[in-house]
């Protein structure tokens, strides 16, 4: 049977509202009460009921994430940000994966406001009208992690993705690469795809070089769209001497591509990305990146649903973090 807080009074000889008061840590409890207390909920195997207090307080102290791919390192590295913050301040999360499907983020949404979170943390993905719509219908915060809404006005820990791209192919045209592709992600992503591809642009445009419609490709993040934006690179009259990939997968299949054709990183052609997840040291030869610090992004965002959940004064909603260049093998000297 279910021992109650009853047991638990009768068995330590004090009334409900003490063992509560210890319970929820309240200071007003003598320490000799506090320990007979202690004792009787070890001897009983007590559980306080989370819903049952959630009741009474209107508070669950749970915060609800939505991960667009839990199997993707750098949401595991920002979602490992999130809990490490969440429990210095005693929340709990619930983790839903949403499969970079938006149908599936909005159901997870409503699912997780059902569940009367406190919070919830909306990470990396493309944020619609329909997201923002399901946004306003909960009573509680909502901040957006490792991206942003077009209208800027959802609170959000992100990097520069321009900046970020812009750094990236300010690398290549350095060591005197002007035949430079880049294999995007979505254009409909605000960050990871159009603001990437817009400083890649914009890094291009300054540099005088005009823009070349088949030294473009749209990917979707994921290896084998790098592989297969790279073949096309390989199958043009003039192919690139340089790549810039919007991801490290997607880099990553850009490298493999090129080796397989029998030609070799950097000497034939170079490859940078944006990410700097574990895998672009794995690869080689390793992969120049601009980091983004994934770890930094999750705890900042959790940090700041903390505060906004407990009402604190927030001086800056739209928080972006700083990015930095990690050169490594993949990038060499234009030959020539």
């Amino acid at each position: 049977m279910t021992v109650t807080i009853y047991d638990v009074a009768r068995e330590a000889g004090v009334s409900m509202a003490t063992v509560s008061r210890v319970v929820n840590n309240n200071p007003n409890v003598k320490p000799q009460t506090r320990k007979k207390v202690y004792e009787a909920i070890e001897r009983l195997g007590y559980r306080p009921n989370a819903v049952a207090r959630g009741l009474a307080s209107k508070k669950t102290t749970t915060v609800g994430v939505v991960i667009p791919d839990i199997s993707n390192s750098n949401f595991a590295e920002v979602a490992r940000g999130i809990e490490d913050i969440a429990n210095m301040y005693h929340y709990n999360i619930i983790l839903c994966n949403a499969d970079k499907r938006k149908d599936k983020e909005i159901r997870v949404i409503n699912t997780l406001l059902e569940k009367q979170v406190d919070g919830l943390l909306f990470m990396g993905g493309a944020v619609t009208e329909e997201h923002v719509q399901a946004f306003k219908t909960a009573n509680v915060p909502v901040v957006l992690c490792a991206t942003t809404d077009e209208e800027n006005k959802i609170p959000s820990v992100d990097i520069n993705h321009e900046e970020a791209a812009y750094d990236a192919v300010n690398v290549l045209l350095s060591q005197g690469h002007k035949d430079i592709a880049m294999i995007s992600g979505t254009l409909q992503d605000p960050s990871n795809g159009y603001a990437r591809y817009y400083g890649f642009k914009r890094a291009m445009e300054e540099a005088g070089i005009p823009e070349r419609e088949e030294f473009v490709r749209v990917g979707n993040y994921r290896y084998e769209s790098g592989v297969e934006a790279m073949n096309y690179f390989l199958d043009q009259d003039k192919h690139p001497t340089a790549v810039f990939a919007a991801t490290d997968e997607m880099a990553i299949g850009a490298i493999h591509a090129i080796q397989d054709k029998g030609l070799r990183v950097p000497e034939d052609i170079s490859v940078i990305s944006v990410d700097n997840s574990r895998m672009a040291s794995m690869v080689r030869p390793q992969l120049s990146a601009v980091a983004q610090p994934m770890y930094d992004i999750g705890a900042v965002s959790m940090r700041l649903l903390t505060k906004l959940m407990k009402k604190e004064q927030v001086e800056e909603i739209k928080v972006i973090l700083p990015h930095e260049v990690v050169k490594r093998q993949s990038v060499g000297t234009i030959q020539g």
